[in-house]
């Protein structure tokens, strides 16, 4: 008997019948296995749910970070981490300063003063005692938070408090550090603002 014969009877009256037929188990099987093998492709070529892609960010910010940066953007980028992780604490996030406690640096005089010799010898040494910025007085002390930063770090530190929060001064090199640096000398006491205005700017 011909397949055909299998899958329908003629039966006495001359109508064909439709016979239920199955389809053969390795058709099922192979079918299964190339949805699964094409799944697992199109997933790993895709891009779909893919960490690098789809990775939650929790705010702008985060996501900046992860952006490709030219060689300036970057030497800002490692000024802004490196300034929230030992300056940001006391001068705020924002640079506003806080009260009683850290004058602002947005908008001082200090920081966007053409010359970078005075600015740079405040955080290498330190500054004690009264100092006017942006028209406010404050009486304060602060430690010599820059000189355990290597010169490169402490240069983007102060590039991008030059440049940021409204602020437009000109970048500050690793050499330019390494230079008051050297006029220093080793156990150094915090400047005061007197000593500081004696300084070539």
């Amino acid at each position: 008997m011909s397949d055909e014969n299998k899958s329908c009877s003629v039966p006495s009256t001359g109508e064909p019948v439709a016979m239920q037929s199955t389809t053969p188990m390795w058709i099922i099987v192979t079918t299964l296995i190339l949805l699964f093998i094409g799944g697992v492709y199109f997933d790993r070529h895709s891009g779909w749910f893919d960490v690098k892609v789809y990775s939650p960010y929790s705010s702008a910010e985060n996501l900046e970070a992860y952006q490709p940066k030219s060689s300036e953007g970057a030497f800002i980028a490692r000024g802004k981490k490196t300034y929230e992780a030992v300056c940001g604490t006391c001068h705020g996030p924002d640079g506003l300063g806080k009260p009683d406690q850290a004058p602002p640096l947005a908008g001082s005089e200090w920081v966007t003063s053409k010359g970078i010799n005075r600015l740079i010898h405040i955080p290498l040494v330190g500054i004690a005692g009264p100092i006017s910025v942006a028209g406010k007085d404050w009486n304060m002390n602060m430690a010599a938070m820059g000189a355990a930063l290597p010169d490169e770090d402490l240069a983007a530190v102060l590039s991008y408090i030059r440049s940021s929060w409204g602020n437009k001064a000109s970048s500050i090199e690793s050499d330019d550090i390494k230079k008051v640096r050297a006029t220093i000398g080793v156990g150094a006491q915090p400047v005061t603002v007197e000593a500081l205005m004696k300084l070539p700017e």
